[in-house]
């Protein structure tokens, strides 16, 4: 609880801006109708202790009804704002994490647990409803109301006030102290949900490996245990929410009583009217109240607070590499002759602390470039430079422009070793990213991947479970093949890239695959293949080996 808020809310989520502005006026008409409630209630009271004509309590009795019905319909107005505002700021913050993290590059997320990025983005930022719709409201509450009830009391009965505002630091201090332990608790447990479900995805994917080795009731086992903890910490979590919710109640409790009994004391005494003394003695409590409520609500609204500091963190880095103009996370700009197709110059590839061979090479429109080499040697790594994957030093240009500065998806048309199908049909696979899919496109696509036997409409499991590995791996290529077809621009608007395509394919399909390949090449496209296949280079029209030379140390 260092920050009851954390200034990069304002920054990051424009909706938030008007709705403090919402609250404060809210804040100021609750306050004034608590006021209003207090005093018409001690009225009615003394009024009726003394005699007041029965026209006349009558009157202040409906009075008090409306007072009510206005304190209600603004807790409602209240209630509704920050509702509403919680859902824009929700929407707002996942589109500025799913952008920053396109700015950031695949390069940047590869390095990142992105099961727990996922789990923030969903789930962390639902919890923001509490955070949104109970703590921020209680806390801009608290800042309007208490100053201006500890006012009309010191208005009223200054010794009242001064008690109040000597017992009221009492409160924020063991908020401070008991909210260090919550949000080490709280951090603690949002940290055991993210390995909880990067543990569970890792799981599910090798299920079959863990299977094939006996391993899996291992995998079991240690997601049994990680739940466990997980429950532990989230006990933990509520037992110091109530342990600080006892421990404010009991605060308060003791504060009033105190104005209470020297309220009651002046009385006995006459030093002080019934009408000031139980006005005052009704506005200790609402003083008290909306600072205890500060503490109950920063519980319930933990788990986003930790959740936003992670997706703040993410759009932190954005902004830090946009302000040091290097939003390319890929080949550095540099000058380069404009070209048609890609270019590549010295193009050095870093794994680790190293670079990997220096790529020379030119793609051209309506021609077929194979990069050839031993396993190892550093093509795949090249294909992950373009798809800004992997860093790199030097120049990569397509049509003229760096590819840093460019999206991959607006001018790559990628396939690589691993399918990367999802859940759904083949035909939403082929498709991927068009909102509206051509079936027309789709079925050439699958039949220039030779893949035409696989049936559009066969709907796939996770991880594209139910096709064969072959079979994948044309679907994959299909998608590809779609992507490049379905540009207005035409086919020579985007490279086609393909990373061993026909690796488990047999040689008459490889022969089929090549000559479609060929064909597209003919009508225009840029090809840019990877292949260990001899058969590969009867349809390139230029070859580039990488010998995989051993890579040079990158200098300091």
């Amino acid at each position: 609880m260092a920050r009851p808020v954390d200034p990069r809310l304002l920054r990051y989520a424009a909706a938030s801006r008007p709705f403090f502005a919402l609250l404060v006026v809210i804040g100021l008409a609750q306050t004034l109708v608590v006021v209003g409630f207090a005093w018409l209630l001690t009225q009615a009271i003394v009024g009726a202790i003394e005699g007041m004509p029965a026209a006349e309590l009558a009157s202040v009795l409906a009075a008090l009804v409306v007072v009510v019905a206005v304190r209600a319909a603004l807790a409602w107005a209240r209630e509704a704002a920050a509702t509403r505002a919680a859902a824009r700021a929700q929407s707002e913050l996942r589109t500025a994490v799913l952008t920053a993290v396109d700015r950031l590059g695949p390069a940047w997320l590869a390095e990142r647990n992105t099961v727990r990025l996922a789990v923030t983005a969903g789930r962390g930022l639902e919890a923001m409803e509490a955070y949104f719709g109970r703590y921020l409201p209680q806390l801009v509450l608290t800042a309007v109301a208490t100053p201006i009830l500890i006012a009309v009391m010191w208005w009223q009965d200054w010794i009242s006030a001064l008690t109040v505002a000597l017992t009221l630091p009492l409160i924020p201090l063991f908020m401070v102290l008991i909210g260090l332990a919550t949000r080490s608790v709280q951090r603690r447990q949002w940290e055991t949900l993210g390995r909880l479900a990067a543990r569970f995805a890792d799981t599910v994917r090798g299920l079959g490996t863990l299977r094939l080795y006996q391993r899996h009731e291992r995998a079991v086992d240690a997601i049994g245990e990680t739940t466990g903890r997980y429950r532990r910490e989230t006990m933990t979590v509520l037992r110091v929410s109530f342990l600080s919710g006892f421990a404010l109640e009991f605060l308060a409790s003791i504060a009033v009583a105190i104005v209470a009994v020297s309220i009651g004391f002046r009385l006995l005494d006459g030093a002080l009217p019934l009408a000031i003394g139980l006005f005052v003695l009704l506005l200790a409590p609402e003083a008290y109240l909306p600072l205890r409520q500060v503490g109950v609500q920063f519980h319930a609204a933990a788990e986003g607070v930790a959740a936003t500091e992670e997706v703040f963190d993410v759009l932190d880095a954005a902004a830090d590499r946009a302000a040091a103009g290097d939003e390319a996370v890929g080949p550095d700009a540099a000058e380069s002759r404009p070209g048609r197709g890609l270019v590549l110059r010295n193009l050095r590839v870093r794994r680790g602390d190293a670079h990997l061979e220096a790529v020379d090479l030119d793609v051209e429109p309506g021609t077929v470039t194979l990069l050839a080499g031993p396993s190892g040697a550093g093509k795949s790594s090249v294909f992950a430079a373009l798809r800004r994957v992997a860093e790199a030093d030097g120049t990569a240009t397509w049509r003229g422009r760096d590819v840093g500065e460019l999206t991959p998806a607006d001018w790559l048309a990628w396939g690589g070793q691993d399918a990367g199908l999802l859940q759904g049909s083949v035909a939403e696979n082929v498709a991927l990213g068009d909102p509206a899919s051509d079936d027309a496109l789709v079925r050439q696509a699958l039949r220039l991947a030779c893949a035409d036997g696989v049936s559009p409409g066969t709907v796939l499991g996770v991880r594209g479970a139910g096709l064969s590995g072959g079979q994948g791996q044309r679907v994959a290529v299909a998608r590809a093949i779609y992507r490049l077809l379905r540009d207005p621009e035409g086919p020579g608007a985007r490279l086609l890239a393909l990373d061993e395509p026909s690796a488990a394919l047999d040689p008459e399909t490889e022969e089929r695959l090549w000559r479609s390949i060929r064909s597209l090449a003919d009508e225009g496209a840029a090809v840019l293949l990877i292949s260990h296949r001899a058969s590969a280079r009867s349809i390139a029209d230029r070859v580039v080996t990488m010998n995989g030379a051993e890579a040079l140390h990158v200098a300091a």
